[in-house]
């Protein structure tokens, strides 16, 4: 089953291109590092996150784009939207999407990279990036 979810990103990766048109719930961000996601490592930007059921696409306004497998997060609702990336160092990760209002969130699976960096030991941080929305 995982290896069916990996080749049918790979194919909506290959195929995706951006509108640049948002819909609500999306969350468009300005994140001011390189980050990684999904084995990719995207550069500063700005950025349009949109969340399906089991996936969000992170693109690019230049229309890059990944689709990343999530599963759902619950906490209380937020006060605001915003990205949460798990930084090692000057490595970060994207870890969680939460969009203003609601209880539930999508949280990405961490990659082979950030769970090496685990597995070292390395002092993981919370860096917060909240959307202009």
């Amino acid at each position: 089953m995982r290896l069916v979810r990996i080749a049918f990103c790979a194919v909506i990766a290959a195929m995706g291109a951006v509108t640049g048109q948002t819909s609500p719930g999306d969350v468009v961000v300005d994140v001011p590092f390189t980050f990684s996601v999904a084995g990719q490592q995207l550069p500063a930007g700005h950025y349009i996150v949109k969340a399906t059921d089991d996936f969000i696409r992170i693109s690019s306004v230049n229309k890059q784009g990944v689709f990343v497998p999530t599963h759902t997060a619950v906490r209380a609702a937020t006060d605001d939207t915003k990205l949460v990336f798990h930084r090692y160092g000057d490595t970060y990760f994207l870890s969680c999407v939460w969009v203003k209002g609601r209880t539930i969130g999508k949280e990405l699976f961490r990659s082979r990279a950030e769970r090496e960096l685990l597995a070292h030991q390395t002092e993981m941080e919370l860096a917060v990036v909240r959307s202009a929305q």
